[in-house]
């Protein structure tokens, strides 16, 4: 009796060990496809996310310099029609990030800033310019420098970098469906994301 209470110990000992084996093998396949999933979805979206804009503006240059001490004053001036298109954006591939697989967390860790790129086209009317103040390379190159700060003024005072966030946070948006769908966690500044409104309220 006490040989078959034996036995048939052991056999359970065996088959609950088949049993453990069998599901922590089946939980580490299980838990590497949801690892490659994630990472997969991450590199799908590592593109520039773009918010295009078109800006005018009509710019006056003047420029003078005395001569002969102060007897004589050298002027250059032109008007500069300016039209540029800029885009603002986040290159997602930069983007840093760590999938912790025991705690099964995604965790962003930074978000690149956003890039401003601005291709202006300027078209200059009216140039008048004294014979010992010619324009020069100089100049040129100190318009293109001007109108490209008062530009950015007007990219920081529109709904440019607003829009292109809005849709940065879209992007994160399929991150915190995919974790959820999957059992995980999303977190950013080490902060659980639990619904796509906390998206909104990130300091980017």
């Amino acid at each position: 009796m006490r040989k078959i209470l034996f036995g048939v110990v052991i056999t359970l000992v065996i088959l609950f060990t088949f049993k453990y084996c069998g599901d922590k093998k089946e939980e580490k396949i299980t838990l590497q496809e949801h690892t490659s999933l994630l990472q997969e979805q991450i590199k799908n979206v590592g593109k520039l996310v773009v918010t295009e804009g078109h800006f005018s503006e009509v710019f006056t240059y003047e420029n003078s310099k005395a001569i002969f001490g102060d007897l004589l004053e050298a002027k250059k001036q032109a008007i500069v029609i300016v039209n540029a298109d800029v885009t603002v954006g986040y290159d997602l591939s930069q983007m840093k990030y760590e999938i912790d697989e025991n705690n099964q967390v995604l965790r962003i860790v930074n978000i690149p800033e956003e890039e401003i790129k601005i291709s202006p086209d300027l078209e200059y009317y009216d140039i008048q310019a004294d014979f010992f103040n010619q324009f020069e390379a100089e100049d040129y190159n100190e318009i293109k420098e001007t109108v490209k700060a008062s530009l950015m003024k007007k990219i920081e005072g529109s709904e440019l970098k607003s829009n292109a966030q809005n849709r940065l946070i879209s992007e994160l948006s399929k991150f915190l469906i995919l974790t959820n769908t999957l059992g995980w966690t999303l977190e950013y500044n080490q902060q659980p994301i639990e619904a796509p409104e906390q998206l909104f309220q990130l300091k980017l």
